[in-house]
């Protein structure tokens, strides 16, 4: 069986994900960003998905996603009911999930073409 390497239309994969990092293209990141398919924005100030206010969200929702997809570290921790209700008001959804799910549907939906943003919530 012959395997080809696919190259996406978009300039940014993500390679690996867990609680403490997250490989984008051949980078390892340990602070917490923002990623669309053709946007890095790093050193996004969430810390904490508990403590997170709708205001949190303004670099996200300035890349005009149509999903949000936020990764909340190694384990699903759902940020405060205002935050989701901010995306909502905005007609915007937001799923939230494990750094390392949130890397895997990123991909998929990142290759679907689909106007996608995925923040992840790091220690560093």
């Amino acid at each position: 069986m012959q395997l080809n390497l696919e190259h996406p239309d978009h300039e940014f994969l993500l390679r690996a994900a867990d609680g403490e990092s997250v490989r984008v293209n051949e980078r390892r990141l340990t602070a917490s960003f923002v990623l669309s398919p053709d946007r890095l924005v790093e050193d996004w100030p969430v810390r904490d998905v508990k403590a997170m206010a709708p205001q949190d969200l303004d670099a996200v929702l300035a890349l005009e996603p149509e999903v949000i997809l936020l990764g909340s570290g190694a384990t699903q921790v759902f940020p405060p009911a205002a935050v989701l209700a901010h995306c909502l008001r905005r007609g915007v959804g937001m799923e939230t999930m494990t750094n390392a799910a949130a890397a895997r549907t990123f991909n998929v939906l990142a290759g679907e073409g689909r106007r996608v943003v995925v923040a992840f919530v790091l220690p560093g």
